[in-house]
């Protein structure tokens, strides 16, 4: 009979708890820096949340000259025009600013660069965003991601207890903030699938986090006299290779996707794999620790085990 593939193994004793100092002040610095570049440098909101036109076009003949079309639309007096290749070398996407007017002018912006760029190009994609429509766009977003992570506070204080749910939401505060700051960093487009990704990352840390705390829970009545801190290292090594092997299967599949995946989902694919890096992180140095500082109580009315029965051996 086949034993099951395990990359770590179940009889770990990593003294994760030992290192909680040392990764909260690495947090703490990571997320003042995250608030710092946001603040100062700012993100680099796509489309979506700045307002313009966006159209895609795939050259018919061969590889698309960007010189020669960067050439074309700089005589129309646009504004800001970003011009880039797109997955493939016949690929270019190109970036319109908001124009002074309403939708029509907008329209009108879109006809005269089909006059200039000619029918030697395939129009694959076309997309106007308003001020109006952008801004609340910014609104929704940033209260999808609240109304989130308050979910997930309500959610991890009925099914466990408040120091567990002040564990969780502190992990997932932590993700989306070094999240942004990353994106602040690189100046990477952000858009709403980065939203999206965002939010599935707040998914992804919260089920890493509640196996974990699953676990927790196990042992706290199980063991009634070891102590906390022993009592979490032992928690997270137990789910240590169940950890390690979600993480590692989802990020071949999310690495796949962003190698072959194509410009349009890169944003997305990339933000993904930093949150399943740094969820992977934060479930085992964040949310547990905040456990231990709190000093999580063991509730005895839960099992019908005395704590004479069931101490530590």
């Amino acid at each position: 009979m086949m034993k099951p593939l395990q990359l770590i193994s179940p009889n770990t004793k990593i003294p994760f708890l030992t290192y909680r100092m040392i990764a909260f002040v690495v947090s703490g610095v990571l997320m003042a820096t995250s608030i710092v570049l946001a603040l100062v440098f700012g993100l680099n909101y796509g489309i979506d949340f700045r307002g313009g036109t966006l159209i895609e076009i795939q050259d018919k003949t061969g590889p698309a000259d960007i010189g020669k079309i960067r050439d074309k639309l700089s005589n129309l007096g646009l504004g800001d025009v970003q011009i880039q290749e797109f997955g493939g070398p016949r690929d270019v996407l190109i970036r319109i600013s908001q124009q002074p007017g309403g939708d029509e002018v907008q329209q009108q912006v879109i006809t005269r660069v089909k006059e200039v760029i000619g029918d030697t190009v395939v129009y694959r994609r076309v997309e106007v965003v308003g001020p109006k429509v952008s801004a609340e766009l910014i609104t929704s977003g940033i209260t999808a991601v609240i109304a989130a992570i308050f979910a997930v506070l309500i959610y991890i204080w009925f099914r466990f207890e408040w120091q567990f749910s002040i564990g969780a939401v502190s992990a997932l505060v932590h993700d989306v903030v070094i999240t942004i700051g990353m994106f602040s960093a690189l100046q990477l487009e952000f858009n709403l699938s980065i939203i999206a990704a965002i939010l599935t990352i707040v998914g992804y840390s919260l089920n890493d986090t509640v196996v974990v705390f699953d676990r927790v829970r196990e042992e706290l009545r199980r063991y009634k006299t070891m102590e906390l801190s022993a009592l979490l290292n032992l928690a997270i090594n137990r789910t240590l290779s169940r950890t390690i092997m979600t993480s590692v299967t989802t990020l071949l599949a999310l690495l796949s996707l962003y190698i072959f995946g194509g410009e349009v989902i890169r944003g997305f694919t990339f933000a993904m794999i930093w949150g399943v890096v740094i969820g992977t992180y934060s479930s085992i140095f964040i949310a547990s620790p905040i456990l231990l500082l709190l000093k999580v109580k063991r509730d005895w009315s839960r099992t019908g085990a005395s704590p004479a029965n069931n101490s530590a051996s």
